[in-house]
């Protein structure tokens, strides 16, 4: 799927890296503890969370993220936005919870990083 796909399902705002639309991304995982984030998120795959600062890009960042979706409407500051785009990592902002962005996600092909033992 589709960052532009991804986009139109969660009915979000491209803050940062609007020539990455084309961008295909196949898993995401959602959190707020950027250890977590590190310790199992795979490169390449969505960020889901409700954190706005510029440590969310950094983690971003280091891990190739495809892309950070920020849930809840939450608008990141200008040193967030800025980070992002030196680092050429796209920004969406959706107004839904975390819960729903992920299944929406879900229900349209998007999985989890960690397969299920």
């Amino acid at each position: 799927m589709t960052l532009h796909e991804i986009m139109e399902i969660l009915d979000a705002e491209v803050l940062v890296g609007h020539d990455h639309l084309n961008t295909d991304v196949k898993t995401a995982f959602s959190a707020d503890l950027m250890s977590d984030v590190l310790a199992f998120a795979k490169p390449r795959s969505l960020l889901l969370t409700g954190l706005t600062n510029p440590q969310v890009v950094r983690t971003a960042s280091i891990l190739d993220t495809a892309a950070i979706i920020i849930v809840r409407g939450k608008t990141p500051p200008e040193e967030t936005l800025k980070l992002a785009e030196e680092l050429d990592i796209p920004i969406l902002l959706t107004r839904y919870i975390l819960f729903e962005t992920s299944g929406r996600l879900y229900a349209n092909g998007i999985v989890g990083c960690i397969k299920k033992l």
